[in-house]
């Protein structure tokens, strides 16, 4: 792999197994994508104040103590990244949408009059001092009483062969609390979808709550110009195998497989007479 003249790549956020494909074969610098950010963060080194703060998924919010302030998380929890907002790290707002500006920032964050840029994004630092995107405020979601983080998912998901993209999502189904795990996926060319294989491999892989029960395959995955997932018209597409024409399998137990998803089987969920 090392046999080239290339001697460091300066790369964008990347999904965990390519990044560990990459540092493998080039002197690799990783940094956040900065678009959206009032400071440059690189994982290298620290150039401004930052914190990961404590996160209510459900409640879609910051979770604050009792004298108002947030909480910033133990090493290795998963935390809300925001950036202290200062002379030398400003953050000037965007062009014409006030409302916006304001959406990213948060004030008293660890003391009275403080002001720090809100990211949006779930990250963990170990006690290495690295730091890891776990997942966009608004994707991760929670099922059985337990939180999902989408990008894990897909991480496990995209270690089979046949598997090229995959984008994972959470759902409403009638009748249950929170979201469950659907994942939207591009298989490799001349490859097919495998369902034992894909059971077999998620039972090893990831605990039970945060397996994907429906499957949807796409010939190609939505991105947005700076090259993100897009998940929201997946969401709101749901699982129903009558307005999607795109192939659809459920993850059934009792076949130890994911199956077609027929008729039958969606509205047997839908009516709450098949269990989740």
């Amino acid at each position: 792999f090392r046999s080239h003249q290339t001697g460091t790549i300066c790369s964008r956020a990347k999904q965990r197994v390519v990044w560990f494909f990459m540092i493998n074969c080039w002197s690799c610098l990783e940094f956040l994508p900065c678009s959206r950010y009032q400071f440059q963060f690189v994982l290298l080194q620290k150039l401004v104040k930052f914190e990961l703060i404590q996160y209510d998924i459900d409640q879609n919010e910051v979770v604050r103590n009792e004298k108002g302030f947030c909480i910033p998380v133990a090493t290795g929890e998963t935390g809300l990244l925001v950036g202290k907002i200062t002379t030398k790290t400003p953050f000037h707002g965007y062009a014409g949408d006030l409302e916006k500006t304001k959406k990213k920032l948060l004030q008293d964050v660890l003391e009275k009059g403080d002001s720090y840029f809100n990211s949006g994004d779930l990250m963990m630092q170990d006690h290495d001092g690295f730091i890891y995107f776990q997942d966009r405020v608004g994707d991760t979601f929670r099922w059985k009483g337990e939180n999902v983080a989408t990008t894990e998912v897909e991480t496990i998901l995209v270690m089979l062969e046949f598997i090229q993209e995959v984008n994972v999502y959470g759902v409403p189904v009638s009748g249950h609390e929170g979201k469950i795990g659907m994942a939207a996926i591009r298989l490799k060319e001349g490859e097919s979808f495998d369902g034992k294989q894909l059971y077999e491999h998620t039972k090893n892989y990831l605990p039970s709550y945060a397996i994907p029960h429906f499957i949807r395959i796409q010939e190609a995955l939505e991105i947005t110009g700076t090259f993100k997932q897009c998940k929201t018209q997946l969401v709101k597409e749901e699982f129903d195998p009558i307005t999607i024409t795109e192939p659809l399998f459920f993850l059934d137990n009792s076949e130890k497989s994911f199956v077609p998803l027929t008729l039958e089987i969606y509205h047997s969920i839908t009516e709450k007479k098949r269990k989740l």
